[in-house]
C-alpha cells in the first residue's frame, strides 16, 4: 500500500498546480481525495477515517503527532510540520497517512470500490499493475477494477 500511496503522491505532486487547493505544499492529494470521498461518505465519515489514519501513521512518523483533524479544515498543524521537519520526513508522513487511509477504505468498502474511487480522482494513473495479496494468492488490481 505504501508503494501505491507513493505513486499517487508523486503523480499529484507533478500535476497539481491548482490554486484552489487549500492544503499546504505536499498535502494536495489528501485534499483532492477529501473533496471526492465526502460526496460519497459525507464529511463526518471522511474525518473519522482521516483521524484514524493519522493515529495509525503517527507511530511511524512521529512528526505527525502535531497534526490534527477537525471539521472546518481537515488537517491542521501542517504549516508547523513544514517548519520543523525535513522534506523527506514530510514526504514519508504523506505516504504513511495516505497508505493508512487507503488501507482503511479497503477494509470498509473493499478493494474494488476503493480502486474505483481512486481511479475517479486520478483517472490517468494506471492501476492494473498493482498487486494485492489475499490469503497467499496474488490478485492483480485489474481483477478489481473494470475498465
Amino acid at each position: 500500500m505504501r508503494n501505491f500511496a507513493k505513486r499517487l503522491i508523486t503523480y499529484e505532486s507533478r500535476t497539481n498546480k491548482s490554486p484552489e487547493t487549500k492544503a499546504p505544499q505536499g498535502f494536495a492529494e489528501m485534499e483532492k481525495l477529501r473533496r471526492h470521498l465526502t460526496t460519497y461518505v459525507g464529511h463526518t465519515a471522511f474525518h473519522t477515517l482521516l483521524a484514524r489514519s493519522l493515529a495509525l501513521s503517527a507511530p511511524d512518523v512521529p512528526g505527525l503527532r502535531g497534526v490534527r483533524v477537525n471539521v472546518d479544515d481537515p488537517l491542521t498543524g501542517l504549516e508547523e510540520l513544514q517548519d520543523t521537519l525535513a522534506a523527506d520526513k514530510i514526504f514519508e508522513g504523506r505516504v504513511m497517512l495516505l497508505a493508512r487511509l487507503l488501507e482503511l477504505l479497503m477494509v470498509f468498502i473493499g478493494a474494488g470500490l476503493t480502486l474505483r474511487l481512486v481511479s475517479e480522482v486520478w483517472p490517468k494513473i494506471p492501476l492494473d499493475d498493482l498487486d494485492f495479496s489475499e490469503s497467499g494468492k496474488n490478485k492483480k488490481a485489474k481483477n478489481y477494477v473494470k475498465t
